[in-house]
């Protein structure tokens, strides 16, 4: 065994893969996550802890791993992460906890996502459950949405012993996790629906079809329900668009609808009643994990696929992992490049896209080099469907039904990085609905920083 090389994944062939929905990484067995755990040099001073943004006791559970003891490993993932199988698919780990890795220096880092998703996996094949919620203590919290930041926050304050109900506005609980991430890269039926199922299980109670701020607002919850706090984490799903001439034309789509047609409404079975385009050729207009999910999704669906991005590879937001897979499955990167006006045909459909080619400049307030239209270098690209992935926004519902809630310019809500407390008494919130659009990872730390901000309010803290 060669301690500085990751013992590899896993993975469904490439082209396979492209024609069905199936989870791409097939994740490591015992004798493969056992033989990875045994390359941590379980560190004193471990600056993988630092890295995860909820602290979980990486060198401790890997050590359980390590000795073949799976079920404590899983305890001691549970006291600190209430998704640990989704973090472990879909976690940026290589700029979090694997980035900050020791090994990492001189080889490559522990996989420490494939051994959190291997712990998770196997906690779930053998009904192991997280540790009980502590004995009610009759306060009352109301949580708003189900994503990341909500089942975590709810999580934590079950386990402390709060009375939680999630208010969630679609038909089913997961948020971002459900509609937002497509079933080859997080299972929802096996994954995501298991691991609210554990949220539950501590008391957590999850009411859908909600629209906080029409069916009802932050102030009757407090006022006229009688909770005693609430915690926003409704997300940003209010999408982008560029403002170019075409926009509105037939077979133009935020890479939000789209994904969630498939995602939520299994758009991409044929018995679905939901509609989607079936297109033969589709540009991504993006370059962030999204814009990879909407292309990768459009691939399946049976298009050619490009992605079209006004940088370089090397200023790519999206995952490393995520492009490696578009790449090998066949998408397309058209870099450099900035589309200028959607063309349709005479009854508004998606005929094409005027595009212009790009150079990069000086850098700009991010800090990446500023991409500069090159004069003359016009073309149009023929296609039938366009997906804009141009990131998205809090959706300002709640905020405006609210008495005292203060926004950014952003339409973010304003709370505190430490606690999550909003400028309103009693209100917290936390995730993409106070950062934008952001991981799932950052989203359940803040909704664990709110919980124990909350819990220091109720107690008078």
């Amino acid at each position: 065994m060669d301690v500085l090389k990751k013992v590899p994944v896993r993975e469904q062939d490439a082209k396979e893969r492209a024609a069905n929905f199936r989870e791409v990484c097939l994740g490591y067995n015992e004798a493969e996550a056992r033989e990875e755990a045994s390359r941590c040099i379980n560190c004193k001073n471990a600056q993988c802890i630092k890295g995860c943004p909820v602290a979980i006791n990486i060198p401790g559970f890997i050590e359980k791993v390590k000795e073949g003891d799976i079920a404590q490993a899983y305890q001691i993932i549970s006291e600190s992460s209430a998704l640990p199988a989704v973090c472990g698919r879909v976690c940026p780990q290589e700029s979090q906890c694997e980035g900050k890795c020791i090994r990492g220096i001189k080889g490559d880092p522990i996989s420490i996502g494939k051994l959190e998703r291997f712990v998770a996996d196997w906690a779930r094949e053998n009904g192991l459950k997280p540790a009980g919620a502590a004995e009610k203590n009759g306060k009352r919290v109301a949580v708003i949405g189900s994503g990341p930041a909500g089942l975590t926050c709810a999580g934590d304050l079950a386990r402390m012993g709060y009375d939680v109900t999630i208010f969630e506005a679609l038909h089913e609980p997961g948020g971002v996790l459900v509609y937002g991430i497509p079933e080859f890269r997080l299972p929802k039926q096996d994954v995501v629906a298991k691991e609210i199922e554990n949220v539950k299980a501590l008391g957590v109670k999850i009411e859908t079809n909600v629209v906080v701020g029409k069916a009802v607002t932050i102030d009757q919850l407090i006022s006229e329900e009688g909770f005693d706090a609430v915690f926003i984490g409704s997300g940003a799903g209010l999408p982008k668009f560029m403002g170019i001439p075409g926009e509105n034309a037939n077979g133009v789509f935020s890479a939000n609808e789209y994904l969630t047609r498939s995602n939520l409404m299994k758009a991409f079975d044929e018995n679905s009643n939901t509609p989607i385009m079936h297109s033969k050729k589709v540009a991504v207009v993006g370059g962030g994990n999204v814009a990879m999910d909407a292309a990768r999704t459009a691939l399946r669906l049976g298009a050619e696929v490009h992605i079209v991005y006004r940088r370089s590879e090397e200023e790519l937001p999206a995952r490393v992992e995520e492009v490696h897979h578009a790449k090998e499955e066949g998408i397309i990167f058209d870099l450099l490049t900035n589309p200028t006006e959607i063309l349709s045909d005479d009854k508004g459909w998606v005929t094409g896209m005027k595009c212009i080619r790009m150079e990069l400049g000086e850098p700009d307030a991010s800090g990446r080099r500023r991409p500069v239209e090159i004069p003359g270098s016009e073309f149009v690209m023929e296609l039938d469907t366009v997906i804009m992935s141009l990131g998205t926004s809090p959706n300002p519902l709640i905020s405006s039904t609210t008495e005292g809630l203060e926004t950014n310019k952003w339409k973010c809500i304003v709370a505190d990085e430490g606690s999550g407390r909003t400028t309103k008494e009693g209100v917290y919130a936390g995730g993409d609905a106070v950062t934008g659009a952001a991981t799932v990872i950052l989203a359940m730390g803040a909704g664990k920083a709110a919980a124990k901000g909350i819990d220091e309010y109720l107690n008078g803290r």
